[in-house]
């Protein structure tokens, strides 16, 4: 049942927020870049193998639509999915804001967000901004295309896109805190309002094109090697 996808993309997201974003503004300067690359990749492997058989993972907008335009996800599902994982999002925001308040903080203005410019990571502008999450969800939205093409990478599926994803925050945290999914940049942005909400639109728009380009580039790179 539908039902059952939806409630599984809603806990995956829950988790991954909960987790990766919990864990880069509760302990970011204690883990470092890797600790905190590593507490999101390992999301993705444990709800791999925990929601994959049911609604294959995506907890992800971005991955949603290459799943639409790869023809693997319906449009009801599509919506359905996206509306689950923001909600998904917003939810574990809304919890770990809940625990940083809860120890007297007066003002929250680290939930794990995103952004760019003066005072965020090494200062990029927003162009740059745009094409570095154009570029690492290119990256990972191609691994997922590539490693969920055959039914025989079934058993490692979870493990190499989870690792995919730990490997562009690596890169990513730096410049933009690495979103490469939209509902984990909306999660905090809601929350925190803001500078994190005006740059929101970034964090929406460039993993989208970015999985556009990996299934263009999916479709006329593997398919046609494929075919020959």
């Amino acid at each position: 049942m539908s039902f059952k996808k939806y409630i599984a993309e809603f806990i995956g997201t829950f988790v991954l927020v909960l987790f990766g974003c919990g864990s880069a503004a509760t302990a970011g300067g204690e883990l470092g870049y890797l600790g905190i690359a590593f507490a999101f990749g390992l999301s993705i492997v444990a709800m791999a193998y925990v929601i994959g058989p049911v609604s294959g993972c995506h907890i992800n907008p971005a991955v949603s639509l290459a799943m639409l335009l790869t023809r693997k996800c319906s449009g009801g599902d599509f919506i359905g999915y996206v509306i689950a994982q923001l909600l998904g999002a917003v939810s574990a925001s809304g919890i770990l804001y809940a625990i940083i308040s809860s120890t007297g903080t007066t003002t929250v203005t680290n939930l794990g967000q995103n952004g760019f410019g003066t005072g965020y990571g090494i200062g990029i502008t927003v162009g740059i901004a745009v094409m570095v999450e154009i570029i690492l969800t290119f990256v990972f939205i191609y691994t997922i295309l590539g490693v969920t093409s055959s039914s025989n990478n079934s058993s490692i599926a979870g493990l190499v896109i989870g690792f995919t994803l730990a490997f562009v925050h690596i890169l990513g945290i730096g410049l933009t805190g690495t979103s490469v999914n939209p509902a984990r940049s909306f999660g905090p942005a809601i929350l925190l309002g803001g500078e994190a909400l005006s740059e929101l639109w970034v964090f929406i728009v460039a993993p989208l094109i970015g999985a556009i380009v990996a299934v263009l580039a999916y479709k006329i790179i593997n398919q046609r090697r494929q075919q020959v």
